[in-house]
């Protein structure tokens, strides 16, 4: 009997501290979106004859882990090294367009907190803004994209959903810039209607 009463014991002490940890972190990620799709740049990115890639940046107060920006670079890069490579080897007309990623907002739950916790760490998410500008400075587009990972589907999974998260918001930002080379016709934000900001 006793034993039987300390097992229930324990089983209520653990539900208690899952039901605690879930109060204090909450299942949903505070990163939100302002819209579902992005406008067209000012132009098309063809009319620029050099093409750069910053180095990814992180807004103050963004929330962002260093080990999430060099994910979102690195996956920058592998994107879009190909691409640029091309375009930059057209007849230079003295026009250069200017492409700064910033990380606006991010929760980023890492291996570590996702083994102790699992999905009670809470959901990922992260806001990514590209600032493209030419070479004077004037804005031609500042498309943002958005991802989440869910707690539950991330949290069994030690990780694994967050950092494709990373992967999937790098895939956004790249396909915007390559299917707006030829053509200004904007593109999806990645968000639904659940993860924008209501005013």
């Amino acid at each position: 009997m006793k034993k039987h009463v300390s097992q229930s014991r324990r089983s209520l002490l653990w539900a208690s501290v899952a039901v605690a940890a879930l109060t204090l972190t909450g299942c949903a990620t505070r990163v939100k979106a302002g819209a579902t799709t992005n406008p067209p740049p000012t132009e098309a990115f063809a009319a620029f004859s050099r093409i750069e890639l910053k180095p990814v940046a992180s807004a103050p107060n963004s929330g962002a882990s260093p080990a999430g920006v060099t994910k979102i670079h690195a996956n920058l890069v592998k994107d879009l090294s190909g691409s640029l490579a091309n375009w930059n080897q057209t007849k230079d007309n003295g026009r250069k367009l200017v492409i700064e990623p910033i990380v606006q907002q991010m929760q980023f739950k890492g291996s570590a907190m996702r083994v102790l916790f699992g999905p009670f760490a809470g959901s990922s998410g992260v806001l990514l803004e590209l600032k493209i500008t030419d070479g004077e400075g004037k804005l031609i587009a500042s498309p943002q994209f958005f991802q989440r990972a869910d707690a539950w589907a991330a949290g069994f999974v030690l990780g694994v959903h967050d950092n494709l998260m990373l992967t999937r918001v790098a895939n956004l930002a790249s396909g915007y810039v390559i299917d707006n080379y030829s053509a200004a016709k904007g593109g999806p934000t990645g968000a639904d209607d659940k993860a924008l900001a209501r005013q």
